[in-house]
């Protein structure tokens, strides 16, 4: 069995997407950027690219802050009251932030908000699971995550509700075991 995974949600549909048949069985896209984030022509109603622009200013301006501000609020929704905040995701979530390249980074912003992979979701026919926070403050559930299930031909939707982007750190234990019924299924 092949099981496509990678951190980039857009990677692992383009790639799944134009495999060769046989080489992936199944696919897990979590907290997907799909099918398109950014309100471009063939998406009106996504979030509006001044929003990325944002990001990548602050990105631009003091990137060791960008870095700290992400994970300590929106991305693990340590935001959100009553949050159990977890100083070694904030640092680690910084740590690898820094480590990246700048110009990848903000390059990568642009990717994320304006690459429209409809056509790609609507290549796929193997299973694939789409997982998704409920409570997703850095990429909305109902322009990404229910829009892309319904592309799939062979497609399923599980939002966790309460659950931030990044829940596959906060809540390992309920993903794991979703993730675990789906490849075992």
């Amino acid at each position: 069995m092949h099981i496509g995974y990678a951190t980039g949600s857009g990677v692992v549909t383009r790639y799944v997407a134009q495999a060769e048949p046989g080489r992936v069985s199944k696919t897990v896209l979590i907290g997907a950027i799909t099918p398109v984030l950014g309100q471009i022509e063939s998406n009106p109603t996504g979030v509006p690219l001044e929003v990325f622009e944002g990001f990548k200013l602050a990105l631009a301006k003091n990137r060791a802050e960008f870095y700290r501000e992400i994970p300590t609020g929106p991305f693990y929704g340590f935001n959100r009251e009553g949050a159990e905040v977890s100083a070694g995701l904030i640092q680690n979530g910084w740590r690898k932030g820094m480590n990246g390249s700048a110009k990848a980074q903000l390059d990568t912003i642009t990717a994320f908000a304006e690459t429209d992979f409809t056509e790609d979701l609507k290549a796929i026919t193997v299973p694939v699971l789409v997982m998704h926070g409920g409570d997703d403050q850095i990429v909305p559930v109902d322009e990404t995550a229910r829009r892309a299930a319904a592309l799939l031909s062979n497609g399923s939707l599980k939002v966790y509700d309460g659950l931030s982007h990044g829940l596959f750190a906060t809540h390992p234990e309920l993903i794991n075991a979703d993730l675990l019924a789906f490849i075992e299924g």
